[in-house]
């Protein structure tokens, strides 16, 4: 099988258009339409079906596709390898993601370090969810990943090694001008009545179990395309957030934070792969480490 033909699929599924597949990768539809028809006759069974928005896996496809996606990636990086060898570029670049909030506080700060202890390095920062995330270290875009456990949790899986960091309690962000702001800790039924707003399913599901623990319920009424959407809402008057903990001194001048008596909590992770991991990846994990002890000691002492 030609591995032209598995990046289409590939790129098909992850498009879940015909079209936008071939306009990504510079075919017409239809020699898209013919590399997924040469492949479902080399395979012998069906491997998209199209529905009246465009094109989805069928449950063998789905198969198909999560095993070409490693193959296609693995691909590349052979190639970058061999031409960096040709270059003399022998180091390949450390690749690592995080969480939102983490891409927006120890991240950084960890990466800084490494960087002052070893000297020049290249590297990239990928922010994404935590399932995402997962799914980009076994697939090997991801040399590290800074994730946590917050619903639906993390899969157990013997192809990545999980280092935990600790955990992080989350609080309550508000406006700064709100009647609670230099109050607390609060309990969650003070704020009950409020306006709350989301960016991701897991904080969401954090906060209802938390609320539903203490015999009460959160209207959670807006919702923001992410971080930066939340923290402008609540900023502006509109609602009340829950937030990382981690976060709070890097939160912007016209909002504030109170603690919540019994606050949810989430465990932080590092993931890697425990096939051919970076040489940089474990003195990266050690300055994640340090970073996230030496916070969470400057947040006790506040």
């Amino acid at each position: 099988m030609e591995l032209t033909a598995w990046r289409t699929f590939v790129t098909v599924c992850r498009l879940g258009s015909l079209s936008a597949a071939a306009a990504e990768l510079g075919y017409t539809q239809s020699a898209v339409s013919r590399q997924i028809a040469g492949l479902e006759r080399q395979l012998g069974i069906s491997l998209v079906q199209r529905h009246a928005r465009g094109v989805r896996p069928t449950p063998a496809g789905e198969v198909f596709r999560h095993h070409a996606h490693l193959a296609v990636n693995e691909a590349d990086r052979a190639v970058r390898a061999a031409r960096d060898a040709r270059d003399g570029a022998l180091s390949r670049p450390l690749a690592v993601g995080a969480t939102p909030s983490l891409a927006a506080g120890i991240v950084p700060t960890a990466i800084r370090r490494l960087l002052d202890r070893v000297g020049s390095l290249q590297w990239s920062l990928l922010p994404g969810l935590s399932a995402q995330l997962h799914d980009r270290v076994i697939a090997g875009d991801l040399d590290v990943a800074v994730v946590t456990d917050a619903p639906p949790g993390l899969p157990h899986d013997p192809r990545i090694e999980r280092r935990f960091l600790g955990m992080d309690e989350m609080v309550v962000v508000l406006p700064a001008d709100h009647p609670r702001a230099g109050h607390g800790p609060v309990r969650i039924q003070e704020l009950a009545d409020q306006t709350w707003v989301e960016d991701n399913d897991g904080s969401a599901a954090l906060l209802h179990q938390h609320a539903a623990r203490a015999g009460t319920t959160a209207r959670i009424d807006l919702t923001a395309a992410d971080l930066p959407g939340k923290m402008a809402l609540v900023a502006t008057g509109h609602a009340i957030a829950l937030m990382p903990g981690l976060l709070t001194r890097a939160l912007r001048t016209d909002v504030t934070t109170v603690a919540l008596i019994d606050p949810p909590t989430r465990g932080i992770y590092t993931i890697t792969p425990r096939r051919d991991p970076h040489p940089s990846a474990t003195p990266l994990l050690d300055q994640l480490a340090a970073t996230f002890g030496s916070v969470c000691t400057a947040q006790a002492a506040h």
